[in-house]
């Protein structure tokens, strides 16, 4: 039933943006529409004002040149010739007398006795008289002569409204198929314009309902905003992929390091139980359980500083640190176990840097990677901690050695928690370089690393200057 409801609402949601798309469209081509007919209605009815003008001016001047016969015999010429442009003419004496009428015969519908006419006015003077029978209007332009007589031309708005008539009747044979055009239209943008969101829901779906998360929306690299929603969902879905194979391989790697621990604890337990009347192997097997649990608590503590450094939770006491401080005190932690292992530690910072951070957090990642450099550098190598200052209020710390170099297909994942590229070190946890990027990270900074096998790596450090 819900999913029956869900198709409904989704078919309703098409339904809807075709509706308003045909609405939209229907409501443009009306005001196109409308406005073409106006702007026709406007130039007819100029065009019938300049003709009645016209013929105005040319009767005045038959009357003025050749009297009443003349305009007379103008206007039997043009009814004889059935011109097209036939008008009223009427030509009116003092005291309202009428000397000449001379109306078409289908004009006797507009009653013209209530038509007041008076000489008194200068220029033209425009008058409609409503027809008796419908709703057609007879147009009339009035014009005083030098002897007082008043000349009339007239033309009816008959063929104007007609011809508007069979305007309307096809603007509303066009609006139909407007609308239906329209709607055909919706429906079939909606359907182009919804297709890559029922590809989404359907990809949703299919992931929640197999879990698998290796599924994909089509993205076909429109570069509209479907499709870089298409792109978003495919990369959101590609982070969570991941996200969820490494909470699984995490998972797994720390169930197999803490089995190690775990089991040793239990061994030495056993071990001090079954001598207990030998003291000295009881303080042994007490001791290898103090250093396995440290181990573990290790371990933990760390996995739960990067989670607090990646979720942004991490408290940080951030000043201006030195960073000639920082270099002598990881120089004096490292200084006994490089000399042990006969490799060369050194520090070569640009005088007068400071870095704004937490002096603890960069100490820290420090110490981790002079140690990790310490585990893969040969005797008679070296390492170098280097900083130089940058233009854009940043420091580049450097940590370089000669060691043996980190292999091409080990670099990307070296940032992973608990990856160990070398199964030699068996002691460590694989999350010194983890730790290092998120506590970076959490400052703002960025962490890098290059390397080359054989030659050494050089890890650079980027925080703000301070």
């Amino acid at each position: 039933m819900v999913r029956h409801w869900r198709q409904r609402l989704g078919h309703a949601v098409g339904l809807r943006l075709a509706v308003w798309y045909a609405a939209v469209f229907l409501l443009s081509s009306a005001a196109v529409g409308l406005l073409a007919y106006q702007l026709l209605a406007t130039s007819l009815e100029r065009r019938d004002h300049d003709l009645l003008r016209v013929k105005l001016e040319e009767y005045a001047v038959r009357y003025e040149q050749g009297g009443l016969d003349s305009v007379e015999r103008a206007v039997s010429a043009e009814r004889a010739a059935a011109s097209p442009d036939t008008v009223m003419v009427r030509l009116i004496g003092g005291g309202e007398e009428v000397r000449y009428f001379s109306p078409p015969t289908a004009w006797r519908t507009y009653d013209l006795g209530r038509l007041r006419v008076s000489s008194a006015f200068v220029g033209d003077d425009w008058r409609e008289v409503k027809s008796n029978v419908d709703t057609t209007t007879l147009e009339l332009v009035s014009r005083p002569l030098w002897d007082g007589t008043i000349v009339q031309v007239g033309r009816t708005t008959v063929e104007r409204e007609q011809f508007l008539a069979q305007v309307r009747d096809l603007m509303g044979v066009v609006m139909v198929c407007v609308i239906v055009a329209g709607l055909a239209g919706g429906v079939a943008l909606t359907r182009s314009a919804l297709r890559p969101l029922r590809e989404l829901r359907d990809t949703v779906r299919h992931i929640s309902t197999t879990g698998r998360l290796d599924a994909r929306v089509t993205a076909d690299g429109a570069g509209d905003l479907v499709d870089e929603l298409g792109v978003v969902f495919n990369a959101m879905f590609a982070r969570i992929e991941a996200l969820v194979g490494g909470m699984r391989e995490a998972l797994d790697n720390v169930a197999h390091d803490l089995r190690t621990p775990i089991a040793r604890l239990r061994a030495r337990a056993e071990s001090a139980l079954a001598a207990a009347d030998d003291p000295r192997a009881t303080r042994e097997a007490l001791a290898t359980c103090v250093e396995e649990a440290d181990r573990v608590m290790a371990l933990l503590t760390t996995l739960m500083d990067i989670s607090e450094a990646e979720a942004g939770t991490m408290k940080l006491a951030v000043s201006a640190v030195p960073v000639d401080d920082i270099f002598r005190d990881t120089i004096d932690l490292y200084e006994d176990t490089a000399e042990e292992r006969g490799v060369a530690l050194a520090a070569n910072p640009a005088p007068g840097l400071t870095v704004h951070a937490d002096r603890q957090r960069v100490r820290q990642v420090l110490a981790n990677l002079v140690d990790n450099a310490l585990k893969f550098t040969p005797r008679g190598g070296s390492i170098t901690l280097e900083a130089q200052p940058r233009l854009d209020h940043v420091v580049d710390i450097f940590v370089r050695d000669t060691g043996r170099g980190i292999p091409a297909r080990d670099l990307p994942r070296i940032w992973d928690r608990l990856y160990r590229g070398d199964v030699t070190h068996e002691h460590s946890l694989g999350l010194g370089l983890s730790l290092v990027r998120a506590i970076v990270t959490a400052h703002g900074g960025t962490a890098e690393v290059e390397s080359e096998v054989g030659r050494g790596s050089t890890f650079r450090i980027v925080l703000k200057s301070g």
